[in-house]
């Protein structure tokens, strides 16, 4: 996975969607960009985001709502 910071010179135009939040308004997002790859992020830092392939996010998020996340709540 890839942490960008901020956007790569060459701009990213990333079509996010509608921001999930949960208590505390603690708010992230979901993109994608014309070349197919997945982007999340949070709406605090709208330059920062991890991005990598649809497969490999989706593996992600998969693996968050099995548990393997939860030593860290």
């Amino acid at each position: 996975m890839n942490v960008t910071a901020s956007p790569s010179p060459a701009r990213v135009d990333i079509a996010w969607g509608d921001a999930f939040c949960s208590e505390g308004a603690n708010c992230f997002r979901f993109g994608l960009d014309d070349a197919g790859r997945a982007y999340i992020g949070s709406t605090l830092s709208p330059g920062e985001y991890v991005s990598d392939s649809v497969e490999a996010l989706r593996a992600l998020i998969s693996a968050v709502k099995s548990g393997a996340a939860d030593h860290l709540l």
